[in-house]
C-alpha cells in the first residue's frame, strides 16, 4: 500500500536525524546507546510537526531520543503485564476485558512508551497466535470486550486487520471491540485508504460498535490531516475516544491540557483518560511529574473545559488496577479503584499524605493498599 511505503522513509538512524538537528560527537555517542536499546522511528509527517528552532518543542520531545533516556530509574513492566499474560500476545487482567498485543511496530516510536521492553513477532506468527487468543476469548464468557493493541495494530496490513475483526465478530458474548492506535495522530494518511475504512464500516453494527482509542497529547498534533483522519473514521461508523498521558515538558500546564481537551471535543474525539506517566525505565526521569503537581494541572485545566471536555478521569494504571486520582484535601491525596484485578477492591477509596516528589504508588501496606 502506498501509505506503508511512506513509512519506509522514516528517520530511524542518527545520521538522518543529524540532517534536521545538529548533534555533537558526545551527544551522538550517547544517543547511539539509547537507540541500540530502544529504536527510533519518526515518519515524515510527524517529523514535519517539529519546530527544530525550539529546543523545548513538545513534538520533538515525544519523538526524538534524548540523553535523558540513559537514566535507568524505574522498571519496565509497571502494571504487571507479564503476570497477566495467558499466552503470547494475550493478557487477561480484568475479568470483562481481554487485551491482544497484535504487533510491536508503530508508525512512530514514542519515547515515553510504557511497552519499551516488547520484542516483535513476524506477521505470520501473529496470525497463528491471534487464532489461539480468539479460542481463549470464546471460552471465557465473562469477557465482553476486546482491546487490540501493540505497538500499533493499524500499521498491519488490511487483510490482517480484517481477519482480526472477522474472528472477533463471531463471538456472541462480545459487546464491542476497541483498537488502540496512535495512527490518527502520527500517520493520519493511513486512514485515507478506502479499503481499511470499508473494513471498519463492515464490522461496525448498531448493536456492536467498533472503537478506536487514540492518543493525542498536545494541540500541535491536531492538524488538518489528523482532523480528516478522524472524520474518515467517524463517517465509517467508528467511535473515537482519547487517552492522553500527562508528560513533563509536553502538556504539563493547564492551558495546554484544556486547549487539547476542548479541541478534541470539537473534532469528534471524546476525552477518556488522562494517564499519570508510568515509572518506566528510561522514561520516568524524563517524563513523569509528581502526583501532587499532576492534580493541580488537571484541576486547573478543567476550569476552562466545557461539560464534555472535562469528563475524562485522571488515572494511574497500577499493577493492582486502574486507580483514579480524585484530588487533594487536608494535605492528603484521595484515590479510588476505578478498575481492579481483585474485584473486591473495585470502588474502594483510600488516601495518602501528599509527598511532593512522589509520582506513583509503588508498594502495598498490610491491608494491601498502595503506599508511596
Amino acid at each position: 500500500m502506498a501509505e506503508h511505503k511512506k513509512l519506509e522513509k522514516s528517520i530511524s538512524d542518527l545520521e538522518k536525524l543529524a540532517e534536521s538537528t545538529p548533534l555533537s560527537v558526545e551527544e551522538a555517542k550517547q544517543l547511539e546507546q539509547v537507540t541500540e536499546v530502544h529504536p527510533m522511528r519518526v515518519n515524515p509527517y510527524y517529523l514535519s510537526l517539529i519546530d527544530w528552532d525550539d529546543p523545548n518543542d513538545p513534538i520533538r520531545k515525544m519523538a526524538v531520543p534524548s540523553v535523558e533516556e540513559l537514566n535507568l530509574e524505574g522498571v519496565y513492566d509497571t502494571s504487571g503485564e507479564a503476570e497477566n499474560t495467558k499466552m503470547p500476545g494475550l493478557q487477561h487482567k480484568y475479568a470483562e476485558t481481554a487485551l491482544v498485543i497484535a504487533t510491536n511496530r508503530c508508525a512512530m516510536y514514542c519515547r515515553y512508551c510504557f511497552r519499551k521492553r516488547l520484542v516483535g513477532l513476524p506477521s505470520e506468527e501473529i496470525m497463528k497466535r491471534f487464532d489461539d487468543a480468539v479460542n481463549y476469548i470464546a471460552e471465557h464468557k465473562e469477557i465482553n470486550n476486546v482491546l487490540i493493541s501493540g505497538g500499533d495494530p493499524l500499521v498491519l496490513k488490511n487483510g490482517i486487520i480484517d481477519h482480526f475483526l472477522e474472528k472477533l465478530s463471531n463471538i456472541d458474548h462480545l459487546s464491542f471491540v476497541r483498537i488502540g492506535s496512535r495512527i490518527p495522530v502520527t500517520f493520519p494518511e493511513r486512514l485515507s485508504d478506502p479499503e481499511i475504512l470499508a473494513t471498519f464500516k463492515k464490522y461496525t453494527k448498531p448493536n456492536r460498535r467498533l472503537y478506536i482509542v487514540t492518543h493525542f497529547n498536545h494541540p500541535k498534533e491536531i492538524t488538518p490531516q489528523s482532523i480528516q483522519a478522524v472524520n474518515n473514521l467517524l463517517q465509517s461508523g467508528v467511535l473515537i475516544s482519547n487517552q492522553t498521558v500527562l508528560l513533563k515538558g509536553v502538556n504539563d500546564n493547564p492551558e495546554t491540557l484544556s486547549t487539547l481537551m476542548n479541541q478534541l471535543i470539537s473534532i469528534g474525539v471524546m476525552p477518556y483518560y488522562v494517564f499519570q506517566c508510568r515509572p518506566v525505565k528510561r522514561t520516568k526521569h524524563h517524563f513523569q511529574m509528581p502526583l501532587s503537581r499532576g492534580i493541580e494541572i488537571v484541576e486547573k485545566a478543567k476550569v476552562t473545559c466545557n461539560g464534555h471536555s472535562k469528563r475524562f478521569k485522571y488515572i494511574m494504571s497500577h499493577i493492582t488496577g486502574k486507580i483514579e486520582i480524585l484530588g487533594t484535601l487536608n494535605n492528603e491525596i484521595y484515590f479510588k479503584y476505578h478498575q481492579a484485578k481483585d474485584r473486591q477492591e473495585l470502588g474502594k477509596i483510600f488516601k495518602r499524605p501528599i509527598h511532593k516528589t512522589a509520582g506513583w504508588l509503588d508498594n502495598t501496606d498490610k491491608d494491601g493498599f498502595p503506599t508511596y
